[in-house]
């Protein structure tokens, strides 16, 4: 089974190479690792070219956003399977694909996802969160929970059926994507019980208040636009959660 991963980047030279290096020390086989880049001007490309030994597949031109990056890696990718890694994340072990794998491999199962650790961008020993995705439920998604979409391996049909990332959010098109795939497609799913991503803090959905009513705002279009009742007091009441998973860490 190929799986195929998509890791979209602009201006990155500073932390892709972590990236390319954890895809490389993976111990599965058949790895389709597809790397679109925004037209980076700080030597990302060349950093790729030289330390991307896995890529199958570069490509670099300009886009609108993260989401508009994402498609263009589905439109390439050739794998059974498709996952997502960004520019800074990796992988915690080198068997996570092969877990994955696994898991997915019945045809019973069209997505797998598992838990992330969020960890300091400059000392990732540090974990700062668990991200665990051990309660999801569809029905959660109109409280604002979703899988770690790091983690998410969805089977190509799937995106096939559903349509790719809505490049008219900012920050929650994975969010609308999630609640396409697994309220309107049913999408049967299984979640492995372990944290098989790190990702440093600091990203577009965690750069504070500002970032966090952002995605709040877009939750609750994406749930207006799929029919799936909430409000923004719903959605809010998830960040209670999140600084309890925060706290248990400090702890």
């Amino acid at each position: 089974m190929k799986i195929s991963i998509i890791t979209a980047v602009r201006n990155g030279a500073e932390t892709v190479r972590r990236t390319l290096e954890s895809v490389a020390g993976q111990d599965y086989a058949d790895i389709e690792h597809i790397v679109v880049d925004g037209a980076s001007m700080d030597g990302t490309v060349d950093l790729i070219r030289a330390h991307g030994s896995r890529v199958s597949q570069l490509i670099s031109e300009p886009d609108t956003g993260v989401y508009q990056a994402f498609n263009k890696g589905l439109h390439a990718a050739t794998g059974e399977v498709v996952g997502f890694l960004n520019a800074a994340d990796s992988y915690c072990s080198p068997t996570a694909i092969s877990a994955v794998a696994a898991a997915v491999a019945p045809e019973s199962v069209d997505a797998v996802f598992g838990d992330v650790l969020i960890v300091d961008p400059f000392d990732e020993s540090q974990v700062l969160r668990y991200y665990s995705s051990r309660d999801f439920h569809p029905s959660r998604l109109a409280w604002g929970f979703m899988p770690a979409h790091p983690t998410l391996f969805v089977k190509r049909r799937v995106y096939e059926a559903c349509g790719g990332y809505d490049p008219a959010y900012r920050i929650a098109g994975d969010f609308e994507f999630c609640l396409r795939a697994f309220i309107k497609h049913r999408v049967r799913y299984r979640y492995i019980a372990d944290a098989f991503v790190r990702m440093p803090s600091g990203g577009l959905s965690n750069r504070g208040w500002r970032s966090k009513w952002t995605i709040t705002r877009e939750m609750r279009r994406a749930c207006t636009v799929n029919g799936v009742p909430t409000n923004l007091l719903k959605l809010s009441s998830r960040f209670p959660i999140k600084m309890a998973e925060v706290l248990r860490r400090a702890s």
